[in-house]
């Protein structure tokens, strides 16, 4: 499937950040995150913006090489009140979407993936904060719900990131391979979201498909995202897992970011 337009990544940026602001007002800033256990709420709400700006910032510059973060303006707030935190996260959001729309997604800029566009920020920061806002929902106890066409999204921008390490010669990644197995995301409220991941001497492949497989995951498309994102447990009672439980939990363990 094709990514999502330009601008409703745009829009995604500052609205998703509303709700992530929404999410933390009022809650325990200081309490751990279960999903990044290093972290807590507070240093998971910093990570967010300072992502924002960082990859705005390269945009906005039209950067060819990685941005130090020391050359980032107000990469951190200024302080621990939740209310600078709070406006902090507005007002970043806001200018990287700012910059992302000013640029246009054809604007060539740094990136470590193989699209050096400011296209490839504009959507890696929208699902770097659909990610994360599940991580924070998850840590103040509220509910989380996303978009169908962003869970959709959120899985095949994963699948391509993963299929890239392997390319890279990323260890973990360069271990998904196997002839003959496959791994099959069924979404059972949303029609047509399914994804057929096939295992080869080289490597794996994938496809928006129906289809037999070695294992499947049945649910909600926002649940399976969230697995898929090892953001829920495969052995959860919101998802359905049939078939070979330990090829899902191979995939899984191998397909970490950076």
């Amino acid at each position: 499937m094709a990514p999502l337009a330009h601008e409703r990544y745009c829009d995604e940026i500052v609205l998703l950040t509303e709700t992530l602001r929404s999410v933390i007002s009022g809650a325990d800033l200081d309490a751990n995150v279960p999903t990044c256990p290093e972290w807590t709420l507070r240093e998971l709400a910093v990570h967010v913006g300072g992502a924002h700006r960082w990859a705005g910032e390269i945009v906005r510059t039209r950067a060819t090489e990685e941005l130090p973060e020391e050359r980032v303006p107000a990469f951190t707030p200024d302080g621990e009140d939740p209310a600078v935190l709070d406006a902090w996260l507005a007002d970043g959001a806001a200018r990287t979407a700012g910059a992302l729309r000013e640029a246009g997604p054809g604007a060539e800029v740094w990136s470590w993936y193989r699209d050096r566009s400011a296209g490839f920020w504009g959507r890696r920061m929208a699902i770097e904060t659909v990610v994360h806002l599940a991580d924070a929902a998850l840590a103040a106890k509220v509910p989380y719900a996303m978009s169908p066409d962003l869970a959709a999204d959120t899985i095949d921008e994963w699948l391509e990131i993963v299929s890239f390490a392997q390319a890279e010669g990323d260890p973990e990644a360069a271990e998904l391979r196997g002839e003959g197995r496959s791994l099959h995301l069924h979404a059972t409220d949303v029609p047509d979201a399914e994804w057929l991941i096939e295992f080869g001497e080289d490597g794996f492949t994938w496809r928006r498909a129906h289809g037999r497989a070695t294992v499947a995951l049945r649910g909600p498309l926002t649940d399976l995202m969230l697995v898929f994102n090892r953001r829920l447990a495969p052995d959860s009672d919101r998802v359905e897992l049939l078939g070979d439980a330990e090829l899902l939990d191979f995939w899984l363990a191998r397909s970490s970011f950076g």
